[in-house]
């Protein structure tokens, strides 16, 4: 019996998600803010939509998989980079809708409605994309995950990657071009360019 309630004890101590989620959040938020502004030019209405969308996909995500988190904090980083990325696409395939006048008005109703039903699969192999490049990313060495961070999260230049882990930079190079080949593989080739 007093097993029993030590167990609920510990249960009752652990985090649960959404708490983990908001102390990660209260963390990262000025250092999110920052990354925001500058990944949208300084347009801070861009950056606080980018902000808001981040932070819903990243506790829905977390709501999800809870186990395949190792780094909440980081965590952030790599959804806002999604977010980001994917409002970029939205917004380019926006500006073609506009750009080819009429005839674009008389379809525009088909479009979007197809261009909906286009992006809820997208969205599902994003997120299952990203659980398995997060789990790759928890199983590695902690010299590999500092490197991950460096370079995708941190989004730092190859010489300062260098400095931080004293190697040469043809080494860290070499070490994140490996890095990025074991995540693309782990992706099952879906990322592409320097994203990953």
């Amino acid at each position: 019996m007093e097993q029993h309630d030590r167990s609920r004890e510990f249960a009752h101590d652990a985090p649960t998600t959404d708490q983990l989620f908001i102390r990660a959040w209260k963390a990262r938020l000025p250092d999110l803010r920052r990354r925001a502004l500058r990944l949208c030019g300084g347009h801070a209405d861009r950056a606080e939509e980018l902000i808001a969308n981040t932070a819903l996909k990243a506790l829905l995500f977390m709501r999800r998989s809870p186990a395949s988190l190792s780094d909440p904090e980081q965590f952030l980083f790599v959804v806002m980079r999604h977010v980001f990325i994917d409002s970029v696409r939205r917004h380019g395939r926006e500006g073609r809708l506009f750009e080819h006048g009429d005839a674009t008005e008389e379809r525009e109703g088909i479009d979007i409605d197809a261009n909906e039903d286009a992006a809820a699969p997208r969205r599902l192999e994003t997120a299952q994309v990203l659980a398995r490049v997060m789990a790759v990313v928890s199983a590695m060495k902690r010299e590999q995950q500092r490197l991950f961070d460096y370079r995708f999260l941190q989004e730092m230049p190859y010489p300062d990657i260098a400095h931080r882990l004293r190697i040469d930079e043809a080494v860290a190079r070499k070490r994140i071009q490996l890095l990025r080949r074991r995540l693309r593989t782990a992706a099952g080739d879906s990322l592409t360019g320097d994203s990953v």
